[in-house]
């Protein structure tokens, strides 16, 4: 169980409001127990309940209740009733479900109302002709679900292992009741154009009279800054003069409300929002295609997110689950997160717009060896991009991952660039690339590949790392795998340092415009995330992820204080032999140690620059350091352990890591050690101890973001 499981109760289980982007302040959550049966595939009614489930989270979750499986021979039943309010009794009322996988049949009061087919996008229900309006109506609702079947899955298995997970059945998001008027809006359709200055917009009315009008107004912080009327079913136009952009940075969203006027008479609002921002491709100083968000290149650094979770499966236990693990990359300094064929609910997209993460949807791969396999992909594809379509965080479809059921790409890829051409396209994650769309995706474990830079298309490092690392006590079962072992804790941090040190040396080399680690978490017995399946382990540091993800400064005569191995020739003294607790202090006699060039080490790792062999257990370092002044703002240390190590500046500590690196990195200087530099002579004091197998020190000092660092003497 992940620690929000201890909040969810029937009473009160997802109260959200599912729809951030149509909202009406009026519903009804239908959330909670329902009577659920299981029975044959032959059955024509669910016969005796079978005990209670908790909607919406699957049949085969622990949240359920419930915990078992459906397959291709069975039925699953949903029963409940429900009151409408009196305040409800004029108008129609909808019954909305976020999403059911995968085919699902519906009554109301005995009356059939409808079906419908596809695992991943919501779907609505008018209720009104067969409601009683006089006192409780019941809802019953039939699901089948053949998994492996010809449906769009994702990673969802009857079998699951490996990088294929427990499937979901049933319910799956938010059930709700909604009263809407006689005519009402249905749909918002929301496209930003910065070059025009404006929103371009229209909503659409199930009605062709003509006496109807729709008025958007957009707000900031509540005030209206501009309005536009016009009518339904048409496009219109909002002027936003100097509008604000959104972007990672700044996620800045402009509030939208929405108003129906029929004959001059308002019968029906809605609030939304709407980001301003702009994606496309362009060349950079070299020539080479990049990524532009709002005209600028971005470097998009990401995870891959496969929104599975070990206590709801598909079914985040909460909005505050899901918008946890949002936060959790906004702190580790990531600003991208790659869908993987999963489509998530509105909820987890209006966190990405809000909080400011990009997002490449992928959608949920299928089988597709039959033509109506093929028919069920296609109608679920254009499904997913018109639901999600005026999320601004979204900025990339991913149409195959890997080549899994890939057929006739190019006419796929033009089909969506009609549908959407505000997004870019990447025609196939990994392996199988068709030549067409916007995107060239590398795959890669665990390092980077050394690709090469194109004229046309962006190039992405679409999935690298998969670094394994298993903590006891936070694992799904005695199984575990990673596509590169950690060995220990700290390997985990060690190999991410080095994967992005290696990102950043190929985002030149080979034009990448983006990088996504796998992964956020842990999934079942896969065990390579930055986070244990639980959320309640963060492997790495989130602190050491935020400088690992920017693209570190690397010292130059501009900003160099201290070179290490990579920038100079420094050298030290040194001593392997315990020397007296005062070895820090500037005052302290190191005449008697030895005088060595950095790095101190062995020949056991390949980004080392050893200068000066060091076999044993313990190394302690000195030098002086002469600065001209004390203008050493932003200083950071540019280092490489194995293992423990310790920095001190005037006998006061400047940084201390544990574990070992397997490559150079970056790290603040705590602000009491560049408080203790003085200008003329300073001392540099390192310690380093090695617990087992190669050992290695090398320390470089530098001031990040100054054109010139101090006047320095080496």
């Amino acid at each position: 169980m992940t620690r929000w499981a201890a909040e969810v109760n029937p009473t009160n289980v997802w109260p959200d409001y599912p729809r951030p982007q149509l909202v009406r302040p009026d519903w009804m959550n239908l959330n909670g127990l329902w009577d659920y049966a299981l029975t044959p595939s032959t059955a024509t009614n669910p016969g005796a309940s079978s005990g209670k489930i908790l909607v919406p989270f699957p049949l085969e979750s622990a949240l359920s209740g419930v915990g078992k499986p459906l397959n291709d021979h069975t039925k699953l039943w949903y029963h409940r009733t429900f009151k409408l309010p009196t305040s409800w009794s004029a108008g129609r009322v909808r019954l909305h479900f976020g999403a059911v996988d995968w085919h699902c049949q519906i009554w109301i009061n005995g009356a059939y109302i409808g079906e419908h087919q596809g695992g991943y996008d919501a779907f609505t229900f008018e209720l009104t002709p067969a409601l009683r309006r006089d006192g409780t109506d019941d809802i019953l609702v039939c699901v089948t679900d053949p998994t492996e079947g010809e449906q769009p899955r994702g990673k969802q298995s009857e079998k699951p292992e490996g990088v294929f997970y427990t499937s979901t059945s049933g319910i799956w998001q938010t059930v709700w009741l909604e009263p809407v008027p006689q005519v009402c809006i249905d749909a918002l359709k929301l496209v930003p154009d910065l070059e025009a200055q404006g929103l371009k917009w229209s909503a659409g009315v199930a009605s062709l009279s003509d006496d109807l009008q729709v008025e958007a107004v957009a707000t900031v912080d509540g005030r209206a800054i501009a309005q536009v009327s016009g009518p339904p079913n048409s496009p219109l136009f909002l002027s936003l003069p100097l509008p604000h952009v959104w972007s990672p940075e700044d996620p800045f969203l402009y509030g939208l409300e929405v108003s129906l006027k029929q004959a001059g008479r308002e019968v029906d609002r809605v609030q939304s929002y709407f980001g301003m921002r702009k994606v496309a491709l362009k060349k950079d100083s070299l020539g080479r295609m990049a990524i532009a968000l709002n005209d600028r290149p971005i470097f998009q650094v990401g995870v891959l997110d496969q929104g599975f979770w070990p206590d709801g499966i598909y079914t985040a236990p909460s909005d505050a689950a899901l918008r946890s693990d949002l936060e959790f990359l906004k702190r580790c300094g990531f600003n991208l997160v790659r869908k993987h064929v999963k489509v998530e609910p509105q909820r987890w997209y209006y966190w990405c717009d809000k909080l400011g993460l990009l997002v490449w949807q992928d959608m949920p791969s299928a089988d597709n060896s039959s033509a109506n396999a093929r028919l069920n992909f296609e109608i679920e594809l254009r499904r997913m991009i018109e639901g999600l379509y005026n999320h601004p965080a979204i900025v990339q479809w991913v149409l195959f991952n890997e080549g899994w059921g890939q057929y006739d790409t190019e006419r796929l890829v033009a089909e969506i660039k009609q549908w959407d051409p505000q997004r870019l396209v990447d025609d196939a994650a990994g392996w199988t690339d068709r030549q067409v769309g916007d995107i060239i995706d590398s795959h890669s474990y665990p390092e980077p590949p050394a690709g090469e830079p194109d004229t046309q298309r962006a190039s992405v490092l679409g999935e690298f790392g998969g670094v394994g690392y298993r903590v006891e006590g936070h694992t799904w079962s005695s199984e575990s795998w990673g596509y590169q072992a950690a060995g220990v804790p700290e390997g985990v941090t060690a190999w991410y340092l080095h994967l992005m040190r290696s990102v950043w040396r190929l985002k030149e080399k080979a034009g990448y415009c983006a990088s996504v680690y796998t992964q956020i978490s842990d999934v079942e017995t896969e065990c390579n995330g930055l986070l244990t399946y639980d959320r309640a382990v963060a492997k790495v540091d989130p602190s050491d992820l935020k400088l690992a993800n920017q693209e570190t400064p690397v010292m130059t005569r501009a900003n160099l204080i201290l070179p290490n191995a990579l920038h100079g020739n420094p050298q030290w003294r040194y001593t392997t032999a315990a020397p007296g607790q005062d070895w820090l202090q500037p005052g302290f006699d190191d005449s008697s140690w030895q005088k060595g060039y950095s790095g101190f080490g062995g020949t056991n790792f390949p980004h080392a620059q050893v200068a000066t062999p060091w076999n044993g257990t313990d190394i302690w370092l000195r030098r002086e350091l002469n600065l001209a002044s004390t203008n050493v703002t932003n200083l950071k240390l540019e280092m490489f352990y194995d293992d423990d190590a310790e920095v001190y500046f005037n006998g006061v500590l400047a940084c201390s890591r544990r574990g070992y690196l397997i490559d150079y990195a970056c790290f603040d200087v705590l602000p009491a050690a560049a408080s203790a530099l003085r200008a003329g002579a300073n001392l540099i004091a390192v310690h380093c101890h090695q617990k087992g197998g190669g050992q290695f020190i090398d320390v470089g000092v530098f001031q990040a973001g100054k054109s010139r660092a101090a006047q320095v003497s080496h």
